[in-house]
């Protein structure tokens, strides 16, 4: 799977975290959610789904008590 294989929403998402600092600013699903205007599920859906399909772009880990994210194409 790959980039070509991302839905609208999974691209939107991606290049979001790409653009952001989710290693410094802890992730918080419900800020995404109100920055795209949807459910806080469908945004975490859409994050396990980039941990699937791009998965060596994309990295998810834990540090002080809050899941750190980033991006690279």
């Amino acid at each position: 799977m790959g980039f070509e294989d991302l839905t609208e929403f999974e691209t939107r998402l991606f290049e979001w975290i790409r653009q952001s600092d989710f290693e410094e600013v802890p992730w918080k699903a419900a800020r995404a959610a109100k920055a795209f205007k949807v459910s806080a599920e469908e945004v975490n859906e859409a994050l396990a789904a980039l941990t699937s399909k791009v998965p060596h772009n994309i990295y998810v880990h834990y540090e002080d008590g809050a899941i750190r994210i980033s991006a690279e194409r």
